[in-house]
């Protein structure tokens, strides 16, 4: 497991500082800036785009983020990137614009986003990205055919299991991907606590963050039973002090 105390230094903001898409969206260079600002790290999404770019959005379907009809893989990088999102003078970023934006000053926790039929080549895509990338950063899925991926394409860089349930084949499912050499879980708070999460934690001693976090209880349910948390919403060191 490698070294990644960093992972939970600070508060995660979850697709960047965002304003919940009033007027800063949501994995937006805007919203990147300002997370930089507050020194918090950064999570963002990852599809790729028609000719196997790595992008940052969220949804596979253009129409939330862009107002535009069709999906991200159906795209280029070029034609992706001249897209609007929700109407602000943000464009949808690639990859690499936003590790040129952030420049190593927080860390950053790429999540990958599987499209079944419509992702080979994103996992090496990705680690193309970050080979020659200095700043703390982290991968993760929920997508385990992706995770399976990551030790052949980046086996230097963290690699982390996005989660949820409680259910016991859910469970099951998640200690299944102990074999690929995971090094943190990012687990739904609200599924909080689990035998999984507690195993990992426990007998591990593997970092977890917690996802989606936007309210104190969420906040007291985090550090309870996790590491630290992905926010959104508010401001953790004025709500925190």
């Amino acid at each position: 497991m490698k070294k990644i105390a960093w992972l939970t230094k600070r508060p995660i903001a979850h697709r960047g500082l965002h304003d919940l898409n009033k007027k800063v969206w949501e994995n937006t260079l805007s919203a990147a800036s300002r997370a930089v600002a507050k020194n918090f790290a950064i999570e963002c999404d990852v599809h790729l785009s028609s000719d196997r770019v790595p992008v940052v959005i969220h949804d596979d379907d253009l129409k939330r983020l862009t107002g535009e009809d069709g999906f991200v893989w159906q795209r280029t990088a070029a034609e992706l990137r001249q897209l609007r999102v929700g109407g602000t003078k943000d464009h949808v970023p690639l990859l690499s614009d936003l590790l040129g934006l952030v420049r190593r000053k927080v860390p950053l926790v790429v999540e990958l986003k599987g499209t079944p039929g419509h992702d080979d080549g994103l996992v090496e895509a990705v680690a193309a990205q970050l080979k020659d990338y200095k700043g703390k950063v982290a991968i993760m899925s929920f997508d385990h055919w992706l995770i399976r991926d990551f030790k052949t394409y980046m086996p230097e860089i963290p690699a982390g299991l996005t989660a949820y349930g409680k259910e016991t084949k859910l469970i099951e499912a998640h200690f299944s991907m102990l074999a690929h050499d995971l090094d943190f879980t990012s687990y739904a708070a609200g599924d909080l606590p689990n035998p999984f999460v507690s195993f990992v934690r426990e007998r591990l001693k593997m970092p977890v963050i917690t996802w989606t976090i936007r309210d104190k209880p969420a906040i007291d349910l985090t550090f309870k039973y996790a590491d630290q948390m992905t926010f959104e919403g508010f401001d953790p060191d004025k709500l925190l002090g």
